[in-house]
């Protein structure tokens, strides 16, 4: 039958058609090939870097807002609270992005206790005949006694994104929500953080004043 608004299906096969179909019995066993072909190079490598690590961020618009996934990178604020510079993060498997803004003090916390928890785990092999103490916040190479039972996992095993629980139980709204006008306390911070400085300016001119 046709499909949306297609061509009529009127076919008049008068060559020798059979001849160019093309029919191939392999994929099942080339599908396998490929596998072991995989598992083989992986042997080979044996422990292989994890990935990048990369933040927990919230969608945006309001309609993906509540729900939590992973980020582009890491915000050079969150990398200065455990020690990090831009470079150095890079340089341990941790995703930078350079635009991102902490816009709330729970963002940046869990961030930063996020990266704690990485860098408690991290295992960094010995390049050289000399293992390198840790500097400039990069941690010290792990001991060859302890790397030997160290099994190769995805970053997403290691490090996985919490996931919130989103059954909430029904209770009464109090009456400090129900007073409580958002829209105003928004304005009034939006306000108070755009003359700042000129509340500054105006305190320190007062004081002046008053020793005068």
């Amino acid at each position: 039958m046709v499909s949306k608004n297609n061509v009529l299906p009127n076919v008049h096969l008068r060559k020798w058609w059979q001849r160019y179909v093309k029919t191939w019995f392999n994929q099942p066993g080339r599908k396998q090939s490929r596998r072991l072909r995989r598992q083989e190079k992986a042997a080979k490598l044996g422990v292989v870097p994890a990935g990048l690590l990369r933040p927990v961020v919230h969608p945006p618009t309001q309609r993906y807002n509540m729900k939590v996934r992973a980020g582009k990178g890491f915000t050079l604020e969150e990398l200065k609270a455990v020690g990090l510079s831009a470079r150095v993060a890079n340089s341990i498997g941790v995703a930078v992005d350079h635009r991102r803004r902490n816009r709330s003090a729970e963002s940046l916390n869990a961030n930063v206790t996020r990266l704690k928890a990485y860098l408690a785990k991290l295992v960094l092999f010995q390049r050289g005949s000399k293992a390198k103490k840790g500097l400039a916040g990069i941690p010290a190479d792990t001991p060859k006694s302890q790397i030997q039972n160290v099994k190769h996992v995805k970053i997403s095993t290691a490090m996985p994104i919490p996931r919130p629980n989103k059954r909430c139980k029904p209770r009464a709204i109090t009456a400090e929500e129900k007073n409580f006008m958002a829209y105003a306390t928004l304005r009034k911070a939006l306000r108070d953080g755009k003359n700042v400085g000129k509340h500054a300016k105006k305190l320190a001119s007062e004081k002046e004043a008053a020793k005068k």
